[in-house]
């Protein structure tokens, strides 16, 4: 079996992508290294990978792809590539996001079209629901995104919708809970916590800290998506958490136990786009992917400072 992965030098992508060829598959792997943030963090990620003869990259923009080419031989899609950034979505900035979010999309999904693939995988965000308090969050839930990122992964996942009803192109978006662990961005908040523990300066929270999050650990993501290939019936859309829902004041005493380190909080207004809370109602999930959450945060926090270590020293 022969897999495209977009976005393959992300922090989602490059897991992805090694757990394809642990499972015996060929992957063609596609980023063009967008800019958002440090080139070589990403080519940390796929390090390990270029040398294997069942991996091949490809450095390019897919908006600059033959998509008929790029999708020669290939028996499933895993669309993971995207531009993300809630805050950084707003304004001029919403064309790259517009650009890369809903045409890259638009144009993989017309190749598919045109060679029918046994699956079609889209990453989406539990940003698509926006700033609710009707928790937890189910799949039939009134989606209303408070930011342009937001929107963006909304329409998105409604393309690869209509793909699937009308040219019946075998889609599954995952609803993405928040995802952390070792190769997070750094523009993320548990990386850039444990960064500023470790460097002794004070941790920059946006809000009272009392907001909260369903984390859901990169392994998790993973499993998530070999399972959304495995049994997700074409044209449904998934919750993927991490089935619990923790404020960020309780991860900061987490983090300060792991550590054993005490840390100084800034506390922040709340940002444009940011939502209050999000919790996962995975049933769904649970029934027809047999996915199932196995990192606690603690466990998951521990092997991500692990890793931020070695960076920090």
């Amino acid at each position: 079996m022969k897999c495209l992965v977009t976005g393959a030098a992300g922090f989602i992508g490059s897991y992805l992508c090694e757990r394809l060829i642990k499972k015996g598959t060929k992957v063609v792997g596609i980023d063009n290294f967008m800019d958002y943030y440090p080139r070589s963090l990403k080519e940390s990620n796929i390090s390990g990978l270029l040398s294997h003869p069942d991996f091949e990259f490809i450095e390019k923009s897919i908006l600059d792809c033959d998509p008929s080419r790029l999708l020669e031989d290939v028996d499933a899609v895993f669309h993971q590539s995207a531009q993300a950034g809630v805050r950084a979505s707003w304004g001029s900035n919403f064309k790259i996001y517009s650009d890369n979010n809903i045409l890259a999309t638009q144009m993989l999904l017309e190749g598919v079209r045109e060679k029918p693939v046994k699956k079609f995988i889209y990453a989406s965000s539990s940003s698509v629901y926006g700033d609710t308090t009707d928790l937890p969050m189910r799949e039939s839930s009134v989606t209303r995104p408070v930011s342009p990122y937001g929107v963006s992964k909304m329409a998105a996942e409604h393309l690869c919708y209509l793909y699937y009803k009308n040219f019946g192109v075998p889609t599954v978006s995952l609803r993405y809970f928040t995802v952390y662990g070792p190769r997070q961005r750094p523009d993320m908040a548990f990386h850039r916590f444990f960064k500023w523990i470790l460097e002794g300066k004070p941790l920059q929270m946006y809000g009272d800290g009392e907001q909260s999050r369903d984390f859901t650990h990169i392994s998790d993501i993973i499993e998530a998506n070999w399972l959304a290939f495995q049994k997700g019936e074409p044209g449904e859309v998934f919750n993927i958490g991490g089935g619990s829902r923790v404020t960020m004041n309780q991860v900061i005493r987490i983090m300060e136990e792991i550590t054993d380190r005490p840390a100084t909080v800034n506390y922040q207004q709340v940002q444009k786009g940011d939502v209050r809370h999000t919790s996962a109602d995975m049933t769904r999930a649970r029934k027809e992917l047999g996915y199932k959450p196995k990192v606690s945060i603690r466990e998951g926090l521990e092997t991500e400072y692990e890793w931020i270590k070695d960076l920090v020293d």
